[in-house]
């Protein structure tokens, strides 16, 4: 069995290049989504604690089953922990065999950045060039690398409350070609943003946007409100927008769209990345993709380091599962063990 340790996530980046990988996972999630239909879907499992939330996240097609676990628990930067670890599985289907296991923190941070650039192809203007970017945590590098390399923003506007957040995300960025600019405030980095992309982490209703700081002709691409309790936006904003979403049934649970009646008109992504519904309609629309992060992205992701890790510096072997000589014999995989006396 394959297992693929942050290491090898990090020296697959080091060959091919941080833009390359998330172009690749941009290019698997678009083939996965137009072939929705062939997919076992069902919203994911979450156990919620009063810190936060630890979920799986299952997909199958005719071929593999696939899932991820992770968590969410915004406490734990205060610890020095992460907010958001996981880990995936890919398993054969014809044999019920895992034949791959691998790290899906960095990837979810990569994958969700390669998402949020899929959607603004679709929903954004064509001649977006500018980007608020409102709060700096482990997200937020990915997400400003995709969007100038995949989708041409020249210019980048942040903010976040956090000072030492601020002077982290500049540090690694410093060296890459992208113009970043600080604003003082959120309503300041939104001021003719082409695009606004939200990644708080804060677990609770909050209005980080609210409907004046939306222009017209606007993108939102909102991923920080992804479990019960957990919004960024006003909802005058989804009044006004087209909203576009993953997969429905999890969103309604832990989408902006939680603040809506039960009515409320969304579009499923995948119809419009499969030319079965329009995306955006005029100049001035406003569109808004309600980004929770769904299963069939991290079968994506899971499914591209299945065919990027073969070398054998981007993985190592691990004897996980047992394999008896005689497959009724299980037992004597554990050999000639002594028998207790009990007299």
């Amino acid at each position: 069995m394959r297992l693929v340790e942050v290491e090898h996530v990090v020296a697959l980046v080091a060959d091919r290049g941080l833009e390359t990988v998330l172009a690749d996972l941009v290019d698997h999630i678009e083939a996965d989504f137009r072939r929705w239909d062939e997919f076992d879907k069902s919203p994911r499992f979450a156990s919620h604690s009063p810190g936060g939330v630890i979920e799986l996240m299952p997909a199958a097609d005719a071929r593999a089953f696939g899932f991820k676990y992770v968590n969410g628990h915004p406490g734990n930067q205060a610890a020095g922990l992460q907010t958001v670890t996981g880990f995936g599985v890919l398993a054969d289907v014809a044999t019920g065999y895992p034949y791959l296991i691998a790290e899906m923190t960095l990837m979810t941070a990569m994958r969700t950045a390669a998402m949020s650039v899929l959607a603004a192809r679709h929903l954004a203007r064509p001649d977006a060039r500018s980007m608020a970017l409102i709060g700096l945590g482990a997200q937020s590098e990915f997400q400003a690398v995709a969007f100038h390399a995949l989708l041409g923003i020249e210019e980048l506007v942040v903010y976040d409350v956090d000072p030492a957040a601020t002077d982290k995300f500049r540090r690694n960025l410093d060296a890459r070609d992208i113009r970043v600019r600080v604003a003082a405030s959120a309503p300041e980095a939104t001021e003719g943003a082409d695009i606004i992309t939200t990644a708080t982490a804060d677990k609770r209703h909050a209005t980080i946007v609210s409907a004046n700081m939306v222009g017209a002709g606007v993108h939102l691409n909102a991923i920080g409100g992804d479990c019960p309790g957990k919004t960024e936006l006003q909802p005058a904003i989804l009044d006004r927008a087209s909203v576009f979403v993953e997969y429905l049934p999890q969103t309604r649970i832990e989408g902006e769209i939680q603040q809506m009646p039960a009515d409320f008109p969304t579009t499923e992504l995948w119809r419009v990345i499969a030319g079965e519904a329009p995306g955006r309609r005029h100049r001035d629309e406003v569109t808004l993709f309600d980004s929770v992060g769904f299963a069939i992205e991290d079968f994506s992701t899971l499914r591209y380091l299945a065919e990027a890790t073969a070398a054998p510096h981007l993985h190592r072997e691990v004897d996980l599962l047992a394999q008896p000589a005689d497959p009724r014999d299980l037992f004597g995989v554990l050999g000639r063990l002594p028998v207790a006396n009990h007299a």
